[in-house]
């Protein structure tokens, strides 16, 4: 046998070392093949061998005035990471090689941008090649002495480019072109160092900003660069001597820090109406870290993870309980001032006066002050694309002929971000607009982060752009599906229909189409899930059913469309549109339980008592043939009917019965009835979906029937995915909220209305809320239960195996394990459910990745993540439907709506309010003279109809407000105002 080359060895086997979860160090070898046959993806190449996707073309090259015969990008991995915004555009049109050596360094450095660039690699208007060097034999390098990792991928890199150089004029010197006609690659790069090595070899190198202003789209492409740190046109040094904020720590001292205890690490919370005050939750305290002052905060954004010190115990303050508006406070500044420098540096000090005296107007009026410290640096930021208006008063010309590059201030649609200083050639134009924006960096000589323009998304106040803005804002996915995930899809498409006994299909599933099953939803829905049936047996119980649409029969695991639906996590439902994480053939018809045709179901049958009681439960893949598709009120209205007693109807009002059963079942147990403000946005047509007026959701006995039945099949499956999978099973808690977080409502309702709230148990709360009644105030009752669901914590999904068996219960429900596993059309997390659920009754073996506990942590952190995101997507459409409806009630600016409402919060100089019957909240300021009682929730202000008298505003106090929408002068958008009308007007005060 004849042994290889010890050089050949180093050349083909790869070398790093990785630290294992306890810890340890250690060394790992990979082989490395290299092959002679990678081919370049050159469509006119006859040098490489034949086959592959080709996408670049000599022939159709993008001219570029310093490439007037045609080029090839190659950029290096600063460049991906820091100008995806720029690479992804249309306008860049420049063919693209992405090496290997990049690919793997971005992938490793960030998966979000690793994500990016794969959707790139697949979009259909961009001409990219991925070029295996590293498995290239000509191509390939290898680590030399005291080579660091940064400058092998650098020589890598270059080593690539020159062969590709040198690989076109091969291919083009064959067919007698002149050499000085040959297209050029480039070498994209901001690394100035990278530059020069690539000069002295002979490769053509530029920096992006370069290339990008000579290219025929500089205007609009130069918006899209983001500062990088080679970028010396826009980044003079930093002039440590006009600092605004301190250095941040590095990341070897924030670790030191935090394990010694000396640094808490947590995610920083803006405060929603102090903008000079936020709040880092970390372990070591049961209350928030409070930060106060912009440079405490010291360049912390919402939801950056930081490491904060805390001061001694003596300068700990409490919350200010003030509301100090960032537009108003500095609506004077100037976006073109030079950073730490002269007025900026004034204005940084008068934002610290400002908080040091709300700090010592805090310092005494309460007992219990919080902690309170200053961040020291950031673990790890959580920068994103940002929803942006322009600020009109920071352009210096407002001209649509001007095209000169001006600092204009972007203010985020989000009243906890900060205003962002971007540079543009556009401002003129993008007055009116949503635009989107990006961070780049923030230094310590200024007092707003600084960042670059992505793209506009439509004129300001529009439903189409403000719609798009909200799915950006919360990180919707919201394009179309793309080809890979259609073809996943049953070939027969809309005529797909379930096969005739003896099919495959059939293996394992029993016949149910004969039963009584209906399903019942709210108006319009075509995403049915779930579906009931009812019927009595002959020994006096009740067979009852759950049937859920059998989605994973036609999403399998590690399939383009499973991808797909896992990172979309689930499906987001707007005021007038529906963000479906699965394609509309499945969602809304092979798997939809639709009225009168065959469809596969996966089913939970139990025989019940007449009392309720489950005597068994069995899970069963199944074929069903709904009867009838109800709506709430259509099903309420046939169980109410005393004229009507046919099969169907007699099959609701027992389940009706049994359902209420359950639900005492539940209540005694200590289940919580809690609440929500939900309305129900009324629109003029179909067609037109103009909203004309909000109304409350009416909750009917059909209602609730759904809902037992639905939690009795999560509960019933929970228990057995459990006891199958005990280390991998998906489920879903909801911890019991610490007694602090109820603290302030138990402090609230004792002194405002003698009530005490008990927090021992869900029990003990779920009585106590019952108990809080006001006789003159129907509404009284539901608006506490909706200020205690504030209080708790989010329930979420989780992994059996990553947590203890005594954490696993759901405190709302009082159940002692729950899943999801009824809406499998719209919940990604029920898709997982459904596939172990097939797998504990030994209908289909267990996908390999379920058993994996890392992949089942991984998934479910997503999905948590976009199932808060959809939420609030959500109540954002139905708060911007809610503005278009008080407009189309005539709530001008000049005219309003009145309507009652309640004082949820008080401030020192103002009152938050909840208007009950549209379900929104609102904030009214006093500019006048206020007294403020923060002990006992109470503000005092001169009366407005009798000269010398003082009126009291207290929480739960009950008043009018006059609503308006206004055209907001920095935003471009209708904007919901609130003003006191009764017991005083706000306006005069």
């Amino acid at each position: 046998m004849r042994k290889r080359p010890k050089e050949d060895s180093v050349l083909t086997q790869r070398k790093f070392f990785k630290k294992t979860a306890r810890g340890k160090v250690i060394k790992v070898l990979r082989e490395r093949y290299l092959r002679s046959d990678v081919s370049c993806g050159i469509e006119q190449c006859l040098i490489c061998p034949s086959g592959g996707m080709r996408p670049l073309s000599l022939i159709s090259l993008v001219p570029h005035p310093a490439y007037p015969h045609g080029h090839i990008l190659v950029p290096d991995t600063n460049i991906l990471l820091g100008q995806m915004d720029l690479v992804e555009s249309p306008l860049f049109d420049a063919p693209l090689v992405i090496l290997q050596t990049v690919l793997d360094e971005v992938r490793h450095r960030s998966i979000p941008l690793y994500n990016r660039l794969k959707n790139l690699l697949r979009a259909d208007d961009k001409r990219v090649f991925v070029f295996y060097n590293e498995y290239c034999q000509d191509t390939a390098v290898y680590k030399n002495k005291e080579e660091i990792a940064n400058d092998l991928n650098d020589r890598s890199i270059r080593t690539a480019v020159r062969w590709y150089g040198k690989h076109i004029s091969s291919m083009l010197g064959s067919v007698r072109v002149l050499p000085n006609t040959y297209p050029q690659v480039v070498l994209l790069t901001d690394d100035v160092d990278n530059r020069q090595k690539a000069s002295s070899e002979g490769i053509t190198a530029v920096s992006v900003r370069n290339y990008v202003e000579r290219s025929k789209n500089a205007a609009i492409l130069s918006d899209l660069l983001a500062i990088s740190s080679g970028d010396a046109s826009v980044q003079p040094g930093v002039n440590h001597l006009n600092a605004i904020y301190s250095e941040h720590m590095s990341g070897a001292m924030l670790t030191t820090g935090v394990k010694s205890g000396i640094l808490h690490q947590g995610h920083f919370s803006a405060n929603q109406y102090n903008y000079l005050e936020g709040t880092v939750k970390v372990a070591a305290f049961d209350t928030p870290v409070l930060v106060v002052g912009r440079q405490n905060m010291n360049r912390a954004m919402q939801g950056d993870i930081v490491a904060v010190e805390i001061f001694l115990e003596s300068e700990w303050r409490i919350p200010t309980n003030a509301v100090v508006d960032q537009d108003a406070a500095l609506r004077n500044d100037d976006a073109d001032q030079s950073d730490g420098e002269g007025d900026e540096v004034l204005q940084a000090d008068e934002e610290a006066r400002i908080a040091k005296d709300l700090a010592e107007e805090a310092k005494g009026t309460r007992k219990e002050r919080s902690p309170t410290g200053r961040i020291v640096g950031i673990v790890k930021r959580n920068w994103r694309t940002y929803v942006c208006h322009l600020d009109p008063t920071s352009l210096s010309s407002t001209s649509p002929t001007s095209t000169a590059t001006q600092a204009v201030f972007a203010i985020p649609t989000s009243t906890l971000l900060p205003r962002i200083r971007i540079r543009t050639r556009q401002a003129p134009q993008l007055l009116d607009q949503k635009i989107l924006v990006t961070i780049d960096r923030w230094d310590i000589t200024s007092r707003y982060p600084e960042g670059h323009f992505v793209r506009a998304l439509g004129k300001a106040g529009t439903k189409e752009a403000e719609q798009e803005a909200l799915l950006v804002e919360y990180g919707v996915a919201y394009g179309a599906f793309g080809k890979a995930i259609q073809a996943c899809l049953p070939p027969e498409g809309d005529n797909w229909i379930v096969p005739p006994k003896g099919d495959k299909v059939w293996k394992g599933r029993e016949d149910l189409r004969e039963l009584l099953i209906c399903s019942i939803d709210p108006p319009g829905c075509q995403d049915i899930d779930d579906a009931l049936h009812a019927r009595p047996l002959e020994n006096g119980n009740i067979e009852t059913g759950v049937h859920i649409a059998d989605v994973s029969h036609f999403v399998h695991a590690e399939t383009p469309m499973d991808s797909e639906a896992a990172a979309r996590g689930t499906t987001v439902y707007l005021v007038d549109k529906r963000i479906d994480m699965l394609p509309s053939l499945l969602g809304t018809n092979l798997c939809s339980l639709r009225p009168h045709v065959e469809r596969l179901a996966f089913s939970v049958i139990w025989e019940l008592t007449p009392e309720a009681k489950i005597v068994n439960v069995r899970f069963t893949k199944s074929v069903i043939a709904s009867k009838e598709a109800f709506t709430y009120e259509q099903a309420q209205l046939r169980k109410d009917d005393i004229n009507m007693n046919d099969p169907l109807t007699h099959s609701v009002r027992l389940l009706n019965s049994l359902a209420q059963k359950l639900r005492e079942g539940r209540m005694r147990a200590g289940a919580l009835n809690l609440a929500s403000p939900e309305v129900k946005i009324h629109m003029e047509s179909a067609e037109s979906l103009d909203p004309i007026d909000v109304k409350q959701k009416e909750q009917l006995e059909t209602n609730s029937l759904v809902e037992e039945f639905m939690l009795l099949a999560n509960i019933s499956v929970a228990k057995k995915i459990q006891e199958v999978f005990p280390l991998t099973a998906v489920l879903r808690r909801h911890m019991p909220p610490p007694a602090i977080n109820f603290e302030t409502l138990k402090d609230i309702l004792k002194k405002r209305r003698g009530l005490d709230l008990d927090v021992r148990s869900s029990g003990a709360l779920a009585t106590s809320l019952d108990r809080c009644v006001d006789p003159t105030e129907n509404s009284f009752n539901t608006l506490v239960r909706i200020m205690a669901t504030r209080c708790m914590l989010s329930a979420e999904y989780f992994c059996s195996g990553s947590v203890s068996r005594d954490t696993f219960g759901h405190y709302g429900l009082a159940s002692p394990i729950y899943t999801h596993f009824t809406s499998p059309i719209r919940r990604y997390a029920d898709v997982l459910v459904h596939r172990q659920l097939a797998a504990a009754i030994d209908h289909s073996p267990l996908h390999a990745s379920l058993h994996s506990k890392d992949y089942v942590e991984r998934v479910l952190n997503n999905v948590n993540r976009r199932h808060r995101m959809a939420q609030m997507a959500s109540r954002a459409s139905i708060e911007f439907y809610v503005g278009l409806a008080l407009q189309g009630r005539g709530a001008s600016a000049v005219n309003g709506v009145r309507e009652e409402a309640f004082v949820i919060r008080t401030f020192r100089n103002g009152i938050g309010v909840f208007v009950y019957r549209l379900g929104i909240e609102g904030l009214v300021t006093f500019k006048g003279e206020v007294d403020f009682n923060a002990e006992a929730y109470t503000i005092s202000v001169p009366s407005t109809s009798k000269k010398g008298e003082r009126k009291s505003l207290s929480v739960f106090d009950k008043v009018v407000v006059n609503i308006t929408v206004e055209k907001n002068a920095n935003t471009q958008r209708g904007t919901v105002k609130m003003e006191l009308v009764s017991p005083v007007t706000s306006g005069l005060i």
